[in-house]
Protein backbone atom coordinates (compact mmCIF):
# COMPACT_ATOMS: atom_id res chain seq x y z
CA UNK A 1 0.00 0.00 0.00
CA UNK A 2 1.14 3.81 0.88
CA UNK A 3 4.34 4.13 1.87
CA UNK A 4 4.64 5.81 5.03
CA UNK A 5 8.07 7.03 5.29
CA UNK A 6 8.31 10.28 4.94
CA UNK A 7 4.19 11.89 5.00
CA UNK A 8 4.82 14.43 7.33
CA UNK A 9 0.45 15.01 6.98
CA UNK A 10 -2.75 13.06 5.66
CA UNK A 11 -5.35 15.88 4.86
CA UNK A 12 -8.85 14.62 4.08
CA UNK A 13 -10.95 16.88 1.64
CA UNK A 14 -14.59 17.39 3.62
CA UNK A 15 -17.39 16.61 1.63
CA UNK A 16 -17.60 15.43 -1.64
CA UNK A 17 -15.17 15.70 -4.61
CA UNK A 18 -15.85 15.26 -8.26
CA UNK A 19 -13.85 12.46 -9.19
CA UNK A 20 -13.31 13.28 -12.92
CA UNK A 21 -10.80 15.18 -12.06
CA UNK A 22 -7.03 13.97 -12.91
CA UNK A 23 -3.22 14.19 -11.45
CA UNK A 24 -3.89 17.67 -12.27
CA UNK A 25 -6.60 19.23 -11.23
CA UNK A 26 -7.06 17.57 -7.93
CA UNK A 27 -3.51 19.28 -7.68
CA UNK A 28 -5.24 22.75 -8.58
CA UNK A 29 -7.41 22.06 -6.09
CA UNK A 30 -5.17 21.45 -3.33
CA UNK A 31 -2.95 24.41 -4.24
CA UNK A 32 -6.21 27.00 -4.79
CA UNK A 33 -9.07 25.05 -2.95
CA UNK A 34 -7.19 24.38 -0.09
CA UNK A 35 -4.19 26.89 -0.08
CA UNK A 36 -1.74 23.92 0.58
CA UNK A 37 1.21 22.94 -1.12
CA UNK A 38 0.45 19.94 -3.55
CA UNK A 39 4.08 18.75 -3.66
CA UNK A 40 4.37 18.81 -0.15
CA UNK A 41 5.19 15.33 1.29
CA UNK A 42 1.53 14.87 2.77
CA UNK A 43 -1.13 12.65 1.74
CA UNK A 44 -4.00 14.45 0.02
CA UNK A 45 -7.38 11.99 0.18
CA UNK A 46 -10.74 12.92 -1.72
CA UNK A 47 -13.98 10.68 -2.03
CA UNK A 48 -16.96 11.10 -4.19
CA UNK A 49 -20.62 11.90 -3.35
CA UNK A 50 -21.70 8.25 -2.99
CA UNK A 51 -19.08 7.73 -0.91
CA UNK A 52 -17.85 4.45 -2.43
CA UNK A 53 -14.91 5.71 -4.52
CA UNK A 54 -11.92 7.76 -3.23
CA UNK A 55 -8.44 9.45 -4.74
CA UNK A 56 -5.08 9.73 -2.76
CA UNK A 57 -2.67 12.48 -4.46
CA UNK A 58 1.00 11.98 -3.65
CA UNK A 59 4.25 13.54 -4.84
CA UNK A 60 7.10 11.36 -4.26
CA UNK A 61 9.99 12.72 -6.07
CA UNK A 62 10.32 13.72 -9.48
CA UNK A 63 5.80 12.80 -10.09
CA UNK A 64 2.79 12.69 -8.35
CA UNK A 65 1.28 8.99 -7.46
CA UNK A 66 -2.76 8.58 -7.64
CA UNK A 67 -4.50 5.70 -5.70
CA UNK A 68 -7.94 5.27 -6.63
CA UNK A 69 -10.02 2.70 -4.11
CA UNK A 70 -13.77 1.93 -5.72
CA UNK A 71 -15.82 -0.11 -3.08
CA UNK A 72 -17.93 -2.74 -4.46
CA UNK A 73 -19.94 -2.72 -1.18
CA UNK A 74 -20.40 -0.57 1.61
CA UNK A 75 -18.98 3.06 1.56
CA UNK A 76 -16.43 4.99 3.39
CA UNK A 77 -17.28 6.73 6.57
CA UNK A 78 -15.92 10.18 5.63
CA UNK A 79 -16.18 13.84 7.33
CA UNK A 80 -19.28 15.93 5.59
CA UNK A 81 -18.66 19.95 5.48
CA UNK A 82 -21.75 21.34 5.15
CA UNK A 83 -20.01 25.25 4.96
CA UNK A 84 -18.08 24.78 2.48
CA UNK A 85 -16.32 22.13 -0.01
CA UNK A 86 -12.95 24.18 0.11
CA UNK A 87 -11.62 22.70 3.82
CA UNK A 88 -9.65 20.14 4.67
CA UNK A 89 -8.97 18.06 8.38
CA UNK A 90 -5.88 16.78 8.80
CA UNK A 91 -5.80 12.72 10.16
CA UNK A 92 -2.93 10.38 11.13
CA UNK A 93 -1.93 7.30 9.05
CA UNK A 94 -3.45 5.03 11.40
CA UNK A 95 -6.94 7.15 11.37
CA UNK A 96 -6.72 6.72 7.47
CA UNK A 97 -6.15 3.04 7.99
CA UNK A 98 -9.11 2.83 9.78
CA UNK A 99 -10.79 5.01 7.30
CA UNK A 100 -10.09 2.34 4.46
CA UNK A 101 -10.90 -0.08 6.27
CA UNK A 102 -14.65 1.31 6.43
CA UNK A 103 -14.53 2.68 9.89
CA UNK A 104 -15.48 6.04 11.27
CA UNK A 105 -12.28 8.14 12.21
CA UNK A 106 -12.72 7.93 15.75
CA UNK A 107 -12.67 4.90 17.70
CA UNK A 108 -13.13 4.59 21.18
CA UNK A 109 -12.17 0.96 21.47
CA UNK A 110 -8.23 1.85 20.47
CA UNK A 111 -5.51 2.33 22.64
CA UNK A 112 -4.56 6.43 22.59
CA UNK A 113 -1.31 7.17 20.66
CA UNK A 114 0.93 7.59 23.17
CA UNK A 115 4.85 9.96 22.89
CA UNK A 116 8.00 8.69 23.36
CA UNK A 117 9.77 9.87 26.65
CA UNK A 118 13.07 10.01 27.98
CA UNK A 119 14.73 7.74 30.24
CA UNK A 120 16.86 8.68 32.61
Amino acid sequence: MLGEIGIDRVYLACGATDLRKSIDGLAVLVKEGFELDPFSPCLFVFCNRNRDKLKILHWEHNGFWLYYRRLEKGKFVWPQDDATSSSTITISRRELRWLLDGLPLKQPQAHPEVKARTIL
